[in-house]
């Protein structure tokens, strides 16, 4: 997304040199993708991996076009799996990878051995605005999500609860007496939002959504945000030592400003 934000035109060059210009179907900030329209034959799509079955040390290959020299293909292996809470979008699971990955090769796929789509090139981690091998791609269930999202109503429609969560720290575990370090603390709730109107309370830790652990924030995050709204949502809450379970009616989530995340 944050390639062609702002852009006032945009053109695609296929592989066999063929130029044409592209129109924005929708993009979404919060995980930095974009659809683009092109009018170009015989394009062949490529073929698509499975992020959940990769691990750790595959070999995986970044396609892109850095710093405008022209298609270039890095080798690397596959660092890390679930990165998240990095300060890139607002929801985050990367796939850490050390194949090279410069200025200009975002939006470029990251594929695995065998040429299948593993994830989207995003970002890196540099101090001088090179590769330190430390990339990261948006992993292709991700993908695939939001880009159906858009191609079917044009955004993305998440779900919302309506509170503001804080990480909890080892420090506050101990001062606390908090019997877990997993789980996010509910620092803040929104008026009549639909997390007050379920009963949750400042301090309350949520454990659990419709069953899946909360670990974090950002895994807190992520799990609320793939709910349906107007559905209900059973939440699993810490209250003063006891484990309660409140159910929400789930809202739709605000869709960020421009320039936002």
């Amino acid at each position: 997304h944050h390639v062609i934000d702002a852009a006032e035109d945009i053109e695609v060059i296929a592989p066999d040199g063929r130029r044409a210009k592209a129109k924005i179907v929708g993009g979404d900030p919060e995980t930095d993708l974009a659809v683009l329209r092109v009018s170009l034959s015989e394009l062949k799509p490529i073929a698509v991996g499975n992020a959940e079955e990769a691990r750790v040390g595959d070999p995986v290959l970044a396609i892109g076009n850095p710093f405008g020299v022209g298609q270039t293909v890095t080798m690397g292996i596959i660092s890390a799996l679930g990165r998240n809470q990095l300060g890139i979008n607002t929801f985050e699971n990367f796939i850490q990878t050390d194949a090279a990955i410069n200025p200009g090769n975002s939006g470029g796929p990251l594929v695995d051995a065998e040429g299948r789509l593993l994830g989207i090139n995003t970002a890196i981690y540099s101090r001088t605005g090179g590769s330190l091998g430390i990339g990261f791609a948006i992993p292709v269930s991700t993908v695939r999500n939001v880009v159906d999202q858009i191609v079917a109503t044009g955004a993305v429609t998440r779900g919302y609860i309506g509170v503001e969560p804080q990480d909890i720290t080892p420090e506050m575990a101990e001062a606390f007496k908090l019997p877990r370090r997993e789980g996010a603390i509910i620092a803040g709730l929104l008026r009549n939002g639909p997390a007050e109107k379920a009963g949750v309370k400042v301090g309350d830790i949520l454990l659990e959504v419709d069953g899946q652990t909360v670990r974090n924030t950002a895994g807190m995050l992520n799990l609320i945000s793939q709910l349906k709204p107007g559905a209900q949502a059973d939440l699993k809450f810490l209250r003063e030592g006891k484990e309660i379970s409140l159910k929400v009616q789930v809202g739709k989530r605000p869709r960020p400003g421009r320039g936002e995340r």
